[in-house]
C-alpha cells in the first residue's frame, strides 16, 4: 500500500528553490483563480483595476506594461471590464489614436471585493506560516522579483 511518504518528490527536487517555487506558484494560482472565479473575476481584471486605482487613468499600452499583460489580452480584459461598467475608455486628448482607461466607482467597489477575496486566498496559501514567517517570505520573494526584472512581471497570484 502506498503512503504519503512514497508519493513525495525526490529529496533532490524538494531541495531546489526553483522546483519549490514552481509548485507553490501552481498551488497559489489555483487558489487565486478559484477565489476570483467565485466572484466572476479574473486575475487580469484584478491587475488592471489595481493599476488604475493606484496610478490613475492610463493608456492600454501602459497598463499592459505595468501589469505584465500582453497587449491583445489587455484589450480583451478592458472590453470585459468596460462591459461590466468597471472602467471607461475615452480617447486620449493628447493623441486621439490612443484610449485612456479610467476606473469607475463600480470598478473601485469591485476591486475592494476582489481585495477581500484575494486576502482570503493568500491566508489559505500561507496558513502553515507564522506572521513573521509570512512577512519574511514576502520580503524575500520581493527581492527575487526585483532581481528578475521587477515591475510588470506578472499578474496577481
Amino acid at each position: 500500500m502506498e503512503t504519503a511518504a512514497t508519493d513525495r518528490a525526490p529529496a533532490r527536487l524538494r531541495a531546489m528553490p526553483s522546483w519549490l517555487l514552481t509548485h507553490v506558484a501552481t498551488h497559489a494560482g489555483r487558489l487565486v483563480g478559484e477565489a476570483f472565479a467565485g466572484m466572476g473575476a479574473r486575475r487580469y481584471h484584478y491587475a488592471l483595476l489595481a493599476a488604475l486605482a493606484e496610478f490613475g487613468p492610463s493608456s492600454q499600452a501602459l497598463l499592459g506594461r505595468r501589469c505584465g499583460i500582453d497587449r491583445s489580452d489587455v484589450v480583451a480584459a478592458i472590453n470585459e471590464l468596460a462591459g461590466d461598467g468597471y472602467v471607461v475608455r475615452d480617447p486620449d486628448p493628447a493623441d486621439r489614436r490612443r484610449n485612456v482607461i479610467t476606473i469607475t466607482t463600480a470598478g473601485a467597489r469591485h476591486l475592494a471585493r476582489a481585495d477581500e477575496v484575494l486576502a482570503r486566498a493568500q491566508a489559505d496559501l500561507l496558513a502553515p506560516l507564522t506572521e513573521p514567517e509570512r512577512t519574511e517570505l514576502v520580503r524575500l520573494l520581493g527581492l527575487l522579483h526585483e532581481a528578475g526584472g521587477g515591475a510588470g512581471a506578472g499578474v496577481a497570484q
